[in-house]
């Protein structure tokens, strides 16, 4: 699994939201973005991960920062959800992983000791020009805000 570090450019993608809108990286040029994977919309820690950055609204705001979570999830799964937790921020569908491969958030995960590829909780901190600020593999759903708003 490729692994992006600080300075990297921040892979491109073109993606559909809960909406079914197309949404670009190159939309949120000029800000900060907060970009999570997580493996499934309305699962216990899933859920704790995207209401964690919805109640942090204010402070990721006052840093110019965007969240924007992306999983495998179809567009209307995530409308449920955004509906279901008000949440308030762009949820992207990766129904095919291709994103998450490129960003090496897509990998071998283990549970019960049966192997299977899944999404690899991570998060990244993208500056206003595109580039890899910070990138955090295997965090915790509740580490996810707090790191950022630490740097």
């Amino acid at each position: 699994m490729a692994t992006l570090k600080t300075g990297d450019n921040a892979p491109s993608f073109t993606l559909q939201d809960a909406s079914g809108s197309t949404v670009k990286l190159s939309d949120f040029s000029g800000h900060k973005c907060l970009l999570y994977f997580y493996p499934k919309a309305d699962t216990p820690g899933c859920t704790k991960q995207s209401c964690a950055i919805r109640d942090a609204e204010q402070p990721l705001r006052e840093a110019n920062i965007q969240g924007i979570g992306i999983s495998p999830d179809t567009p209307a799964k995530l409308a449920k959800f955004d509906k279901k937790h008000h949440l308030g921020f762009a949820l992207l569908s990766d129904t095919d992983h291709t994103v998450a491969e490129t960003y090496g958030a897509w990998g071998e995960k283990s549970m019960c000791g049966k192997t299977y590829m899944g999404i690899i909780r991570s998060s990244f901190l993208i500056d206003e020009n595109g580039l890899i600020s910070e990138a955090w593999y295997k965090v915790k759903p509740l580490d996810t805000v707090t790191n950022v708003l630490d740097q």
